[in-house]
């Protein structure tokens, strides 16, 4: 499978392919290049990159050469070690530096690795910039960049605790209400970061810390992605320990979705609807989400006569949006939550402490403050992609079929029913087209992504 190279990072399987597995040569190249449009770009120049990782397996050999080559060309490192994504985003412009790299996969399986790449604010490149990376990378030429001289390393172990500091001083996050209450909560962290960083957090908001899988190891129990038919384990736990509710966090922390006290998986879609709902009910504002997103953030926005605006898929492209509108609160339906007032960049640990100041505020349980919100049920599909597939082709057939629907083409291609919607995208971590579908029952949403796999088999 050739290497994924897109607004999402360089990302592939571990393997000695080169160009095709994300091999140490690669990781030189890639590395190498994003160095030099730091260079080029920044205006600091002070030649400092911060470096984080997750837990799998593969991490500290990748974080390895991506240090060694910062250093061979005259950077100075600050290495976060085992970290989270968003913290490595705080770190960027705490430590005044130039950028960022992210050592992770995020939801993709164990063998899979990938770099993700910051600017000197501590967020994610633009289509523009990756492009220009790309670019240096197809002529880079390592004998003509020669520092004259190495580059330091500082090795910063307590970033977790800083970031965790930052967010327990937000206004929104009301630490004595959430104290009040006791809670019992399982965490399910995937060993990999989260199980240091998720504890430690709710630790300090006085929670009693069920660990389900959260030795980092690496050796993810289960697939990584935070959806329900990979949550069963933490259901069950949660029933059989009584707890009031479950976490769950993919590898490297962007991604938060909850289990109520029945076992009852929350829904990673409401996620962002619940920690809206709370935001926006003290602080009125505008809101964003991605295309791929449910209907009930817009829902909850208009019940608080606030603004709702949707976004390309793309974290880069929702925080785009939410500068463009001055957005309090936004992210994406997969469990992403963007805080600006602490940083541009999806947060599970913001996410959960806003989640808990709302439900500790509530006076309800879990499953109850779920019922609040409009159910919507949505399907969310894959077909993987065959060599000189098409695509182009099938948007264009789809877009002829359905004229007489709402037709959105800003990604992908999205098409709103009276009472439902559906969207069909390429992957840009994944060699697949995600079908993504909402309607008013989950037969039904099933129904339509089912219906529109075949379309797709039809039109190949």
């Amino acid at each position: 499978m050739p290497l994924i190279k897109s607004i999402s990072g360089i990302r592939g399987t571990i393997g000695d392919k080169i160009g095709e597995d994300l091999t140490p040569t690669d990781i030189v190249l890639y590395t190498s290049s994003y160095a030099m449009w730091v260079k080029d770009n920044s205006n600091k120049k002070l030649n400092t990159i911060v470096v984080g990782r997750d837990a799998r397996i593969s991490g500290e050999m990748v974080q390895g050469f991506v240090i060694n080559t910062l250093i061979s060309l005259g950077f100075n490192v600050v290495s976060l070690n085992l970290s989270t994504t968003p913290t490595v985003e705080i770190a960027v412009p705490m430590e005044n530096a130039d950028g960022g790299i992210i050592i992770t996969a995020s939801h993709n399986p164990k063998n899979w690795n990938a770099l993700k790449l910051l600017n000197s604010k501590g967020e994610f490149l633009s289509s523009l910039d990756g492009q220009e990376i790309l670019k240096i990378s197809e002529t880079f030429n390592a004998d003509l960049h020669k520092p004259e001289k190495i580059g330091e390393l500082v090795e910063k172990d307590n970033y977790i605790d800083i970031h965790i500091d930052e967010i327990l001083k937000l206004d929104l996050v009301d630490i004595k209400s959430i104290k009040s209450k006791g809670y019992k909560i399982v965490v399910d962290a995937v060993n990999s970061t989260g199980g240091i960083a998720v504890p430690k957090l709710l630790e300090k908001l006085g929670v009693n810390v069920v660990k389900l899988f959260c030795d980092p190891t690496g050796d993810f129990p289960h697939n990584p992605e935070p959806l329900k038919e990979n949550l069963s384990d933490l259901s069950n736990l949660v029933i059989e320990q009584q707890a009031d509710l479950g976490i769950v966090v993919d590898p490297d922390v962007d991604r938060l979705a909850f289990v109520s006290e029945n076992g009852d998986v929350f829904g990673e879609e409401y996620t962002l609807v619940a920690c809206a709902d709370y935001v926006l009910g003290i602080n009125p504002g505008s809101t964003v989400s991605n295309l791929s997103s449910t209907r009930a953030l817009k829902d909850v926005s208009d019940n608080h006569n606030c603004k709702y605006n949707s976004s390309a898929v793309g974290e880069v492209n929702v925080v785009e949006m939410m500068k463009n509108t001055k957005a309090i609160i936004g992210g994406e339906g997969n469990g992403g939550i963007i805080l600006p007032s602490i940083h541009y960049g999806r947060d599970a640990l913001v996410g959960i402490a806003l989640f808990l100041s709302h439900l500790s505020k509530s006076e309800l349980k879990c499953s109850e403050l779920r019922d609040k919100y409009p159910n919507y049920f949505m399907s969310k599909k894959k077909k993987q992609l065959d060599s000189g597939f098409d695509y182009d082709n099938m948007i264009e057939c789809l877009k002829t079929k359905y004229a007489s629907e709402k037709i959105n083409l800003v990604d992908g291609l999205k098409i709103d029913f009276s009472d439902s919607w559906v969207q069909l995208r390429k992957s840009n971590t994944e060699p697949i087209i995600r079908i993504y579908s909402e309607a008013k029952t989950q037969a039904l949403a099933d129904e339509i992504s089912d219906k529109f796999i075949q379309e797709i088999e039809s039109i190949s």
